[in-house]
Order: structure tokens, then sequence, then C-alpha cells
């Protein structure tokens, strides 16, 4: 039998029953727990940021294609402008990625067991309690990966080439949420170029799905063609700021953004899609996680990029880990070891990723997620503003404007500067920038808002003074503490001729 055959000769054996009951389940506990802590704390800067931006529905921005605004704004409009109603969709997400990991664990051999173990562990995991959590691109960057990856997985074990027009269409609605989806094409083709199973390149199908993919994405790469490529330009930039750090914490993060403990399934996983004759064809996703980990960590990417490819990995070691735990030698200890190691990471991994402790302990956990600090103080810093706000004549406001250094702080104030009677505000910070600058006859008074550290913010404000420090009122160190409030003058020129030199990418 030829290489080729033999990938091939199991495709034919049916999959074992779907755990549906028990997923269900495990997927209703899972939205119960991040539905009863999304109201806890507040806003991440990044929702305040889509939640704009789901004002100013385009088919791009300069920091990232449109979906993740667009669903922002469709859970705001369907489930209320709250911080539990904009994270409905998370919810939904993270549950629907919990589901796709099943199906996975079955797609590869899985039993019942199988399933529910890989979903389990899934669920409690860092990196799906965190997007699951709050909204942000990697929320469905994750959930496309695996979705892409479980299509894929069909693709293979069955030739059928027209599981590609549903790859084709995962990877195009990926691109309108995040360009990283390139990446897990590019790394699964060199894969089944290298070990195989070629022949499901072998058709006009791949094209087919490559049109489909193309159709899907088009609006969005125009845009950024005719804007000349902004995405690229801020990509660029990031990876010389953090590239060093991302490249320091890339290995260690593999293992924390799932959970240390998880280490043996992931070793059974790895060792399976290589040596496993049952599931040969699979062979190319053992491959592809190496491989993009290497080109990510070389380019200095952020750790969590492969993470979906490593949950596969995940999925694969959890039928092993089923018949490890079955073995009748030692039965009574391995018995508890599968549901022990679920519970160990779910205990260490809702504390970390969730908002479960109060505000004034954030700091204990800030130095590993810093993402839980990230939803204190908005509240405080749009007070803060209001304080300078006031500060101002009566008389003198309508040509008053509020200035903010990023993006994270104008959607505070967007969000909160209604209820103290501030206007809208203007920033220099990624697609705020394209929003508008202020009107030239803006004259002054101007609220400027920036970071204690900032001391170039100022150059183009005249006569500028300290109004107010932000403090969030918990102690919590997080990037907004000690924000600086001035009450300027005006500008030193119209705001037409400075804002090009205000607008900042990262």
């Amino acid at each position: 039998m030829s290489l080729e055959a033999a990938q091939h000769s199991d495709t034919g054996r049916p999959l074992r029953p779907f755990a549906a009951r028990q997923v269900a389940v495990l997927g209703a506990a899972l939205a119960a727990l991040l539905t009863a802590l999304s109201g806890r704390y507040g806003y991440h800067r990044d929702e305040l940021y889509f939640r704009v931006a789901g004002d100013h529905l385009a088919a791009g921005y300069v920091d990232q294609p449109p979906l993740t605004p667009l669903l922002a704004r469709l859970s705001t409009t369907l489930f209320g402008d709250t911080v539990m109603g904009l994270r409905v969709v998370s919810t939904l997400t993270c549950v629907a990625g919990v589901v796709v990991v099943a199906l996975i664990a079955r797609e590869l051999g899985g039993g019942r067991r199988a399933q529910v173990f890989a979903a389990a562990c899934t669920a409690v995991s860092s990196v799906i309690l965190v997007n699951g959590h709050l909204v942000s691109t990697a929320t469905f960057d994750i959930f496309l990966w695996l979705l892409i990856s479980l299509f894929t997985l069909r693709l293979l074990r069955t030739g059928d080439g027209r599981w590609y027009l549903a790859v084709g269409a995962a990877a195009g609605i990926g691109v309108l949420n995040k360009y990283l989806v390139g990446l897990l094409l590019f790394g699964v083709l060199v894969s089944v170029l290298v070990v195989g199973p070629r022949r499901v390149l072998r058709s006009w199908w791949p094209v087919a799905g490559a049109l489909v993919a193309l159709a899907l994405a088009a609006p969005n790469l125009w845009w950024q063609a005719a804007h000349g490529w902004p995405q690229l330009t801020i990509a660029v930039g990031i990876s010389a700021e953090d590239g060093a750090e991302n490249r320091a914490l890339f290995v260690p993060l593999q293992f924390v953004y799932l959970s240390p403990v998880f280490v043996p399934v992931l070793v059974a996983g790895a060792r399976r899609l290589w040596r496993d004759p049952d599931i040969r064809w699979a062979r190319p996703f053992g491959l592809a996680y190496p491989l993009l980990a290497v080109l990510v960590l070389a380019i200095g990417g952020k750790a969590y990029y492969v993470i979906p490819l490593l949950i596969v990995v995940l999925a694969a070691g959890a039928a092993p880990a089923v018949r490890w735990a079955a073995s009748r030698r030692k039965p009574g200890a391995r018995r508890w070891a599968l549901p022990a190691l679920v519970l160990v990471a779910a205990a260490v991994n809702v504390v970390a990723s969730l908002p479960v402790l109060p505000p004034t302990s954030l700091n204990l956990i800030n130095g590993m997620n810093k993402e839980q600090g990230e939803q204190v103080g908005w509240p405080e810093l749009t007070a803060a503003v209001a304080t300078a706000w006031r500060g101002i004549p009566a008389e003198r406001r309508d040509q008053a404007v509020i200035f903010t250094q990023n993006y994270g702080e104008a959607g505070a104030i967007a969000r909160y500067g209604p209820e103290h009677g501030l206007p809208g505000p203007y920033s220099g910070h990624m697609s705020f920038a394209d929003w508008g600058a202020p009107p030239d006859s803006a004259t002054g008074p101007v609220v400027l808002v920036h970071y204690p550290s900032n001391r170039t913010i100022g150059r183009h404000f005249t006569d500028c003074r300290p109004v107010a420090t932000v403090d969030n009122g918990h102690g919590l160190e997080n990037d907004e503490q000690g924000t600086v409030v001035q009450l300027c003058a005006g500008t030193d020129a119209p705001w037409s001729a400075i804002w090009p030199d205000l607008r900042r990418y990262y």
C-alpha cells in the first residue's frame, strides 16, 4: 500500500457519537460563570474603543478589520449598552469554541469521554476565560482558527474537496477580524506539502475555497489598500516596540495560556499526531504548531497567536489521556486524575483570568494578567476630566475641546462623559484620528489627558496647568493610575494644521 493510500485508509470509519448532552451542560456552566462575572469591574480599554468604533462602522480601520466593532455594535444593540450587554457576544463565542474543540476531538477519533475532557480542558484554560470574558479581536480569532482547524481536519480525513468551501468561508470571515488567520493557512499548507496527504491539493477545490475567502475579505482588503495599508504600519511598529518582550515570554506563556497541568496531555497529543497510524492524515497539525511557533517567535509576535493550534494538540491528546485513566493498572488513582487536572486548572485560571478578587487585591494578579487591571478606573478618569471641564467658564465651553492621549481615555469619556455633561472627546490615537479633528473654530481652552511620562504631547498646547490626577480609588497600579488632566489655554496653530502631528498609530 502506498503512503498516500495508507494516509486515507481509515477515512471510511464512522466517527464516534457526539457527546452533545455532556458538552451542552459544560457549555451552559461556562456561560453561566462568564455571565455572572461579566458586569464586575468595568470595561476594558479595548472594549471602550470597540464601542465607539461600532458607531463608526466601516469596511476597515487603521488598526483592525471591521468584524469586532460590528459584533460589539450588534451585541449592545440586542442586549443593551452596558458592560454585560457588550460581552454577551464574547460569552457565546467562547462557548461555541468549546463545542468546536469537542468536535475536533471527535474528528480525531475520540469517544464521548475524550470529547468532554478536551472541551473541559479548553473551557478552564486561561486564554479562553480571558477572551470569553472580554470583547477582543482575539476572542473571535481563536474561535475562527478552531473552526478552520475542524473543517481542515474533516477535509484531510475524508478527502472531500468540498470542505475547501467551508475552510474558505471561515478564513474569509477570519480576515475580516484579524489578518493572523493567514498564518494558520500558511502553516497548514506548508505542513501538508511536507508530510501529506498531498492529494487533497490536486483538484480545483483549493482554488474555489481561496476565491470564497477572497470574496468575503475583499471589502476590507480594498479599504486597507486604498488607505496605504495602515494596519501593516501598526503591526511593524508594535513588533519593533514589544518584540523583545514577546520573545522572552513566548515559551512560558504557551503553558500559562492553557495551564501547566495540561502538559502531559499536550505531550500525548503531539506524540499521537505524529505516530498514531489511525490519524496519520492529521499529521500536518503536528507540524503546523511548531512551525508557526518558531515563525511567530522569530518575528516577535505575541504568544497567544498560535494557541488555537496548541488547543488542537490538546484535543488530540484527550483520547490517550482517557485511555490511560481507564487502564486497569492503579484504577483508583487514575480514575480521578483527569477530573483533578481540570479542577486544579480551573481553580487557578478562574482567579487569574476573571474578576473574582476585589479590585483592591488586583495588584497580586496584574503582573500575570494586566487585562484585569485594565477594567478598573474608567469612571474615575472621566470624573477627573469633568473636574477640569467645570473649571472652564460656561461662555467659553462652545470653543473648548477634550483631547486624550489614547483611545481608552477617549472611549471612557465617550461612555461616561454624558453623565457629567461632557462633550465628545477627540484623540489622535488609532482610528479616533480618522473620526475627525476639532473644528478650527474651537480655539480653546483644551482639557488635555495624558500619561505623566508623556512629555511631548503638550508641544502644541499653550499655557497648560495640571488640574487633576486620576486615582482609581483602589490603589491599583494600572496604566491609567496617575494619568494627568491639564487645562490649557489653547493650541499654537489651528487644529487642521497640527492634526497630522497629533496622529499616533501605536
